[in-house]
């Protein structure tokens, strides 16, 4: 594989070669390139000067001279297209960036052109064409290779000691958007037409100010020749790599050669397994297969996107003027690591789901950074009159929420989402399925991941990439109505009105910063390495459902959110929320809330989650100002100190925020809940009870670690504690007794803060094995055991101070029976009831080291005893 992902093995071994006798040399290899210092033909300084005003450049990577620093040869540029302007733009970008000039000679002009590039095609041959075959003159000749590649190779092999550098260079012109360009420029924006001399000409007078010079990393022309090909085999290949090359970068940053929506349409229904489900259906509905057809037809005209680059510009502009009304500024990290790895793959982006938003920020931050916006998957809710058009043209596909029962819908839209996959469109969707209103990564469902999956299995070709995403924000727009769903409301439908009514409260309002951070990627053919051991490589048919695709999905499905979460930002309102929400009023002194945010930046800077995860730069005092500015935070005015607090609906809505980042906090939670109500413990017990809760915390919060992993953790996160003074040594028994301080000291204040945000999680927990204790085993199904738990919690947030919304969430208790489950703590019996034996009874006893008496006392108490004493409400 050569560098920059251009690939220039041989398949086979060639025959070698007769060695040539060493001719004199007459071609000096320059060891190390420099920028020429040679004065520039007076043509170039003129036309240069000319077209500066109306051309601006932005060079890509940052610093391309690190590609030439210490070559062994002289660096020879390539092209996709030949083209005065393309020339001139290529030795502009080569003097700013402090490369050798492409119009100096090489040494010994192997080109014989007296320049440093050349191009694999010119714009007169797509051009003339046409024209030739009307007039009958003769065609242009047909050469699959450029002569100048073809005689730099000849003189690789007449002159062993030159070794030029080939550093491929792609232009595009009009590709960022411009607040201040219209419809007519989008007209001359960059695409895949090689365009003749006057649509160039256009193009650079109105999108000059727009144009990217991406340098790859170099090619050794001596490293293909000592391959052995014979000459013409050799230049064949060689242009094969680059033109590949260029097709994956204009890919990458322009996006695929779209086809008309109605040809894709067209595609996907003449497929096989799209006929045969429509024949199923007119044999399931005893009509014609012309009507099976409408049917199939308008399924797909629903789905379908229409993307649209004018369209897709033009909003790009619109969005500029929003994000900088409402945001503060929008953050993006670990972008470029992700750009290296994009070429040549079929990206899809899995961003986490908190807002609306999403999609459009991602989308717009995409299309600004150089890279193509993807093919968004979007509920069917979202197609809207008017809405739904602009949406579509932007990339977004729609689908129905349950596709269960229609296999017709199911067989279209599968081999759509197929069809993306193979011809390379990037793809984005949600793997939570909506929108989080708690603030936590959902439980993934698998859908369009098995879509993936399979599209790709039906045509390997080009591999997969998935691309976690992790966005945050500092307020919600639809906090309101997040705040009604979680007390009982019933989701607002969405509707044009709505929207429109919307705009001008979201236009005059401050969400603070938004920070989009690019996760860890997962390659879709480490996975299948990994848990398809079996597969050989070959296509699989749509029909043909190998055992191990489910566990592929799922694994991949639970990879994606583990991923999202360590790429997350710890925002300024994440560490108010942390500290606030820990105290029953949830209001503290400005003191104790700079010494709490301070404590939990020095968690994360001591003990790194992960190398993605980003925390403001900001002092304590700083986030509380901001705190204040954009109306999260109350001060409230006292002789003996002011208290800083939140109260009402924004208590609730702060949940959300604390809930972002409560996965970086698991290690120093446990250990802080363990302290609660006991003031001495081993370090050995607490590292037992850590390891023996953990699957339940890994499934819930999807942490990395495996279980020694985390017993590792929980041990550094000691000593760490040991260091700030929250806990103390007494004693070397049984591996070191710890102990934190007696009374109310700032120490155990402290302890209780960090406590706080696992302690509930513990208490569901608890909830649902005293269901199960005092109903006995073989008395309730999963089902029944999920309602009674939401009943428990609802009664004990009542009787207590109101808990964070999601407590008595019921998919949060059915994931923590489902681990029950797979860890055989309870199991199904012959009836369809769970069961269970003494494991069961430790785990309840190793839970009340972490609960206090009285409240396992009340949860033993209103735990229900039966389905009939406690039947569910309906629609709960």
């Amino acid at each position: 594989m050569g560098p920059g992902g251009i690939d220039t093995r041989q398949a086979s071994p060639a025959p070698a070669q007769p060695e040539l006798p060493m001719p004199t040399p007459a071609f000096a290899a320059d060891p190390r390139p420099a920028p020429s210092t040679a004065r520039r033909p007076w043509w170039v300084r003129l036309l240069g000067g000319l077209m500066a005003p109306w051309v601006e450049l932005k060079i890509e990577p940052g610093a391309p001279a690190q590609y030439t620093a210490s070559l062994p040869g002289p660096v020879c540029y390539v092209l996709e297209d030949y083209g005065l302007s393309n020339a001139l733009v290529l030795e502009r970008a080569c003097r700013e960036a402090g490369l050798p000039s492409p119009l100096q000679p090489l040494p010994g002009d192997p080109l014989g052109r007296k320049r440093a590039y050349l191009a694999l095609s010119r714009r007169n041959v797509s051009t003339l064409a046409p024209l030739n075959t009307l007039t009958g003159s003769p065609p242009p000749s047909a050469k699959t290779h450029s002569e100048s590649l073809a005689r730099l190779l000849e003189a690789h092999r007449e002159h062993p000691e030159l070794d030029v550098q080939l550093v491929p260079v792609s232009i595009f012109v009009g590709r960022a958007p411009d607040k201040d360009s219209g419809w007519f420029s989008v007209l001359f924006s960059e695409n895949w037409t090689i365009v003749g001399r006057f649509r160039r000409l256009l193009a650079i007078a109105l999108n000059g100010r727009d144009t990217t010079v991406r340098f790859a990393p170099p090619v050794s022309v001596r490293g293909i020749i000592e391959e052995g090909l014979p000459p013409e085999r050799t230049v064949r290949k060689l242009s094969r790599v680059l033109r590949t090359h260029f097709h994956r970068i204009r890919a990458a940053v322009i996006g695929p050669d779209l086809s008309t929506r109605r040809l894709l349409i067209d595609t996907v229904l003449a497929s096989d397994s799209v006929k045969e489900a429509i024949a199923d259906q007119a044999a399931r509905d005893k009509s014609s297969l012309a009507d099976a057809y409408k049917k199939a037809h308008t399924f797909a005209y629903e789905i379908a996107a229409d993307y649209s680059h004018p369209v897709v510009r033009s909003a790009s502009f619109l969005l500029t003027t929003v994000w900088n009304r409402i945001y503060r500024g929008v953050l993006v990290h670990h972008l470029e690591k992700f750009k290296q790895d994009v070429p040549g793959f079929e990206v899809v982006y899995v961003p986490c789901h908190r807002s609306h938003m999403d999609y459009l920020l991602l989308s717009y931050l995409l299309y600004t950074k150089g890279i193509v916006p993807p093919h968004i998957v979007a509920g069917v809710n979202l197609n809207l009159p008017i809405v739904g058009t602009l949406l579509r043209k932007g990339g977004a596909f729609f689908i129905r929420r349950s596709i269960r029962g229609s296999m017709l819908y199911s067989a279209v839209l599968s081999e759509y989402v197929a069809h993306l996959v193979a011809g390379g469109y990037s793809i984005e969707y949600f793997t939570e399925g909506g929108r989080s209103r708690t603030g936590r990564l959902l439980q993934p469902k698998g859908g369009m991941i098995s879509m993936t999956v399979r599209g790709f299995l039906r045509q390997p070709t080009r591999p997969v990439l998935f691309q976690p995403v992790y966005i945050g924000y500092e307020k919600l727009m639809e906090g309101n109505s997040y705040l009604d769903e979680l007390t009982g409301k019933a989701k607002a439908k969405e509707s044009v009105w709505q929207l429109l009514m919307g705009i001008p409260k979201v236009l005059s309002s401050n969400y603070g910063q938004v920070v989009v951070n690019f996760g860890e990627p997962i390659r879709l053919s480490d996975m299948l390495a990994q848990h398809a051991p079996t597969w050989d490589g070959l296509p699989v048919p749509e029909d043909e459902k190998p055992k191990w695709l489910s566990d592929t999905v799922d694994a991949l499905a639970d990879k994606i959110n583990v991923n999202i979460n360590r790429a997350a930002d710890v925002n300024p309102i994440n560490l108010l929320a942390l500290s606030l929400l820990s105290t029953p009023k949830h209001a503290m002194g400005e003191s104790d809330l700079v010494e709490l945010i301070t404590l939990s930046q020095t968690l994360l800077a001591q003990l790194p989650y992960s190398d993605r995860v980003t925390v403001t730069p900001h002092t304590p005092e700083q986030i509380i100002a901001h705190g204040e500015e954009i109306n999260v935070l109350t001060r409230t005015r006292h002789p003996l100190g002011d208290v800083l607090g939140v109260d009402g609906d924004k208590a609730v809505l702060l949940t959300y925020f604390r809930n972002n980042v409560l996965h970086l906090y698991t290690a120093p939670a446990w250990i802080a809940c363990c302290f609660q109500h006991n003031r001495r413990m081993s370090r050995a017990r607490v590292l037992e009870l850590g390891r023996s809760v953990y699957p339940f915390l890994q499934a819930e919060l999807f942490l990395p670690w495996t279980t020694e992993e985390f017993g590792q953790r929980l041990g550094d996160t000691i000593d760490l504690f040991v260091r700030e003074g929250l806990l103390e040594w007494i004693s070397d028994e049984e591996g070191g007794i710890l102990a934190r301080n007696a009374g109310q000291s700032d120490e155990v204040f402290r302890l209780r803060t960090i406590g706080h945000s696992l302690q509930q999680a513990f208490e569901r927990y608890y909830i649902a094995i005293s269901v199960l204790a005092k109903n006995g085993p073989g008395t309730l199904s999963s089902g029944e055991l999920e309602s009674l738990c939401h009943l428990a919690a609802q009664r004990l947030s009542l009787l207590y101070a109101p808990a964070a919304p999601e407590f008595f969430d019921k998919s949060l208790f059915r994931g923590f029976i489902q681990k029950m489950r797979e860890l055989r703590l309870v199991w199904v019996d012959a009836n369809g009831k769970l069961t269970f034996d003494q494991r069961l009874s430790a785990w309840a006893k190793d839970a009340k080291v972490i609960l206090g008496r009285e409240l396992r006392h009340t949860i033993e108490k209103i735990s229900p005893e039966s389905t009939r004493s406690a039947s569910p409400p309906t629609g709960g």
